[in-house]
């Protein structure tokens, strides 16, 4: 009836609800106009107060997620600046996890990089397809900078804008390569597990984030990388071949790679000259895989053409080189400059052993008891060097290894249990040499960890018969010490922390008992049996008996002396 009567224009009460109705809306109109006017001044004083934070560009979980995004993008048409950025993002993650693997054992890492391998490899294949197609365009019409001299012969360039023939037919081969390419990297990119790698994505990056950026052991391994580079430079100068430049920039780009997301402070201070050093030997490589290509696909209809485009292609890739040279050769190059900042001297041996107890400690279930081992063994080592004992290998080398091998003999155990000291030869192995130690100290060392249980070394055992007759007995000496330093911490209660021989050799009988005073040994605890049996290869290779006993307290020595006044 309201309804009715209100929307009734002659009705008395029409003028009283229009009227409530409007104020009613202009009320709540300026009640709106209000709140943005304060909500504008909030934003303006917000954003003024409190900046946005920069979207992060570095770091692991940052390139993996790039890689998931760029794979949606190329996925489209499979266009150059796609394929690039894939390959960018896949290649960073693959060298991140390429320098983790020397800190963290975890098996993930090389899973991550197999993972993506068929995928890098089928993009790069149509990347430098696609290259070349971009550089045939820039030679075929070259633009002539200010000094330089022309591109082109005079007989080209009088014809103008006319097509050349090899640039065309080399164009013509390269769309149809590039084509058959598009579907292979299309066949790769459905095979490649997004899933698993976002799963990874997660995962991973926390592994990494147990290593701080700038930390001295990433700077260790960024000299790994300069060492690694800076020998492929005195190669690609001796030599100048295309595949030593290639190694190169390859070297140069694993090297600034590790800076560049470990290393924060060196990134501000280089990042701009390893760009440029890496993009001009990606050039020098892009014209040298051009010019192979051009001769193996017969473009050129003869001499002449065949070397004009050798002298364009050489005239390019010439300016390159010594631009590289400029920055690269002398007293004062890049690689001093990068050199002097990375660690000198007997730091570089300390980060590698800091490095090894790392890989040890992700891979050994009790590691403490390995570091105790090593301990034990050297005190016995250095022990049998103050009696008169000579190893029969270098002294500081033997030491060393004995080291690498007490701190590494149960890495084996990660495999499991039965047969780990087999298992840890063969990962002590396969390892790698850390920048600071020698090869052959750590192959002795992966021996020596082989024998610190089971069966006794002998000379014509597999990994012992192929050594010469010093390094075989040096060996087994090692092998010998680490024996009865893990006897020792057998029960794994770090019992036994201090050893000291108490006698030396003695002069009227060489056969005279070893003693050693072990700081917490009891001839009835759970240990001596194992200790009992393991110095026996120690006493064959002294030809002397071992003692092993409790070391005499202080009041029991002074009694003694008493006695005998």
């Amino acid at each position: 009836m309201l309804r009715r009567s209100c929307s009734t224009p002659c009705s008395p009460v029409f003028p009283v609800v229009k009227a409530f109705d409007f104020a009613r809306r202009w009320h709540v109109s300026l009640l709106q106009r209000k709140t943005r006017k304060r909500l504008l001044l909030f934003f303006v004083a917000s954003s003024t107060t409190r900046p946005t934070r920069a979207k992060k560009t570095t770091g692991l979980r940052y390139w993996m997620l790039q890689v998931l995004e760029e794979c949606e993008k190329v996925s489209a048409d499979f266009s150059a600046d796609p394929v690039h950025d894939v390959r960018v993002a896949l290649r960073r993650c693959r060298s991140l996890a390429d320098g983790l693997m020397a800190l963290d054992p975890d098996p993930t890492w090389k899973a991550m990089k197999k993972s993506g391998k068929r995928l890098f490899q089928r993009l790069g294949d149509l990347r430098d397809t696609q290259v070349m197609e971009e550089w045939i365009e820039k030679l075929e019409r070259p633009s002539v900078e200010a000094g330089d001299s022309p591109a082109l012969p005079t007989s080209d360039q009088a014809t103008g804008n006319a097509p050349d023939p090899p640039a065309q037919a080399l164009l013509k081969i390269l769309k149809a390569r590039e084509a058959q390419q598009k579907h292979q990297a299309q066949a790769a990119l459905e095979e490649f597990d997004a899933k698993r790698w976002r799963q990874w994505s997660k995962s991973l990056p926390a592994r990494a984030a147990r290593f701080r950026p700038g930390n001295a052991l990433f700077k260790h391994l960024a000299l790994e990388r300069w060492t690694a580079a800076r020998d492929l430079h005195t190669r690609a100068l001796r030599n100048r071949s295309q595949a030593a430049f290639h190694a190169l920039r390859i070297g140069i780009k694993r090297f600034r790679y590790i800076v560049e997301n470990f290393l924060p402070a060196e990134h501000n201070a280089w990042s701009d000259d390893l760009k440029y050093m890496q993009d001009l030997l990606g050039e020098v490589h892009d014209l040298d895989m051009l010019w192979s290509t051009a001769v193996s696909c017969h473009v050129f209809p003869d001499a002449l053409s065949r070397n004009a485009w050798h002298q364009r292609i050489l005239s390019e890739r010439s300016k390159r080189i010594e631009r590289y040279r400029a920055k690269m050769v002398g007293e004062n190059s890049l690689w001093q400059t990068w050199r002097a900042a990375l660690p000198q001297g007997k730091q570089i041996q300390a980060l590698a052993t800091r490095r090894m107890k790392l890989w040890a400690n992700g891979l050994d279930p009790d590691f403490p008891h390995s570091e105790r081992v090593a301990s034990l063994a050297l005190q016995l080592y250095d022990g049998l060097l103050a009696t008169g004992w000579q190893p029969s290998v270098d002294g500081s080398s033997a030491r060393s290894s004995l080291l690498a091998a007490a701190l590494l003999h149960d890495v084996g155990k990660s495999k499991g249990e039965k047969g780990h000291h087999k298992a840890s030869f063969k990962m002590i192995r396969n390892h790698g040499n850390p920048l600071g130690w020698k090869p052959a100290d750590l192959e002795r060392a992966a021996i020596v960890a082989r024998f610190h249980r089971g069966a006794l070394p002998t000379r014509k055992h597999k990994t012992l018969r192929d050594l010469l007759p010093d390094e075989q007995k040096g060996t087994i000496q090692l092998a010998a010490v680490l024996r009865l330093a893990n006897a020792l911490d057998a029960s794994h209660d770090g019992q036994i922390r201090r050893i000291q021989i108490e006698n030396g050799v003695s002069k009227n009988n060489s056969s005279e008992a070893l003693t050693i005073a072990a700081e917490g040994y009891s001839p009835l605890g759970s240990s001596a049996q194992t200790i009992a049996a393991e110095r026996h290869l120690l006493e064959t290779v002294l030809h002397r008996p071992i003692i092993l006993k409790a070391p005499r307290s202080r009041k029991s020595e002074a009694a003694s002396l008493r006695s005998r006044s």
